[in-house]
């Protein structure tokens, strides 16, 4: 089948539409007419080669030494095309979101209530179909690889069936494809892997689409007090109608305008850090503003290979700190996701306040251009 996708062909190159063929799906695959797609910071991470290893690494995954020609993006949702044979968790005309970590059930992660951490996780980054390792994407002569075997910048696409969540067909599917990755991932470092608890004070430092998921994650935890952190006064701004109480430009304004008042110099209990990418220097500001016995959060994403981070070990210690990554928010993609869009059917989490412009696949390149610029918090292709 011949499609269109947004595809960057080179580090640093743009995004561009090609038409891609995709071959027919194989045992334990599903063919996803795609409805909308997120624009993530993470496939401009894909763009620059932050998430690419070294091409040694890259070699022995996908068969050559770099991750050109990839399809972009890792959230979305769709509708069931067809499915190949063996698979039995979905059928045509199912509603699905995708899910950039796949769950197969079976591996020692997933049995214990980890599928946040699956083993399959080993094969997202690039290379063939997880399901028997051959390719189903191509541009010309060229295997196409995908991001995070998802590739959701596509009219369709075919996945194993392990990245796959079945929805319920009445949940709003915009909605569903924020909540595939950022959402449920900025709600779950806070809730979750931060542990935040009823009267907690809290710090979100980035109040992206992730931050905007944190912000709410802490809410619903219970949080007395959510501190919006952004350089960006119109994110700051946006962050105090979904739920922050305060709101200032770097973790110095929190530390001397708003924690000792509120805090009475105490600090935060949880700070969650979800920036568009994170640097070693973060750690320190986070951990400056953390309490005694409380939480730094690293949720952003890392250049591949960064190892060097900025801390004052004498007070980690003394602090009884802890710092914690994350991935997903630390809980299974088939209970978050489904679990966040039902309380956004119920009015309860908001998503559609943070869409700030739709995009056609054609205006992928635009729409990262609006992102680096400040002009979106989440922008969106509709498909």
């Amino acid at each position: 089948m011949k499609v269109t996708a947004s595809v960057v062909s080179e580090k640093n190159g743009p995004w561009r539409s090609e038409e891609i063929e995709i071959d027919d799906p194989h045992a334990h695959e599903v063919v996803v007419q795609m409805a909308f797609a997120g624009m993530c910071h993470s496939d401009e991470h894909l763009r620059s080669g932050a998430m690419s290893p070294e091409a040694s690494v890259l070699e022995m995954l996908s068969g050559r030494p770099t991750m050109y020609p990839v399809v972009g993006g890792h959230e979305g949702s769709g509708v069931v095309a067809s499915v190949g044979e063996g698979v039995t968790a979905f059928a045509p005309g199912d509603h699905v979101a995708a899910s950039f970590i796949p769950s197969c059930g079976r591996c020692t992660y997933c049995a214990s209530g980890q599928g946040y951490l699956c083993d399959l996780g080993a094969h997202t980054l690039v290379g063939p179909m997880i399901s028997d390792g051959t390719w189903r994407h191509h541009l010309g002569d060229l295997n196409l690889n995908r991001m995070c075997q998802l590739g959701t910048f596509s009219e369709y696409l075919v996945v194993h069936e392990s990245s796959l969540i079945r929805i319920e067909p009445w949940y709003d599917l915009r909605a569903a494809a924020l909540i595939s990755c950022g959402i449920s991932t900025g709600f779950g470092s806070a809730a979750t892997r931060g542990g935040v608890k009823p009267g907690d004070t809290v710090a979100v430092i980035g109040c992206g689409g992730v931050g905007s998921g944190a912000i709410q994650g802490a809410v619903h935890a219970g949080a007395r007090a959510v501190i919006a952190i952004d350089t960006d006064p119109s994110k700051v701004d946006r962050a105090l109608k979904i739920g922050a109480t305060h709101g200032c430009a770097t973790t110095l304004d929190a530390a001397f305008t708003i924690l000792p008042d509120l805090t009475m110099g105490r600090n935060c209990d949880v700070v969650v850090i979800t920036t568009g990418d994170l640097k070693g220097d973060l750690i320190e500001e986070a951990r400056s503003i953390t309490a005694k016995g409380g939480v730094v959060v690293a949720t952003s994403l890392a250049p591949y290979g960064k190892v060097r981070v900025d801390v004052d070990l004498f007070m980690f210690t003394m602090m009884n700190q802890e710092l914690r990554g994350t991935v997903f928010g630390s809980v299974s993609p088939r209970v978050q996701v489904p679990r966040l869009l039902r309380l956004h059917h119920e009015g309860k989490l908001f998503i559609d306040e943070l869409v700030t412009q739709e995009y056609s696949l054609d205006e992928v390149e635009r729409g990262y251009g609006d992102l680096a610029s400040g002009q979106n918090v989440r922008g969106v292709v509709r498909f």
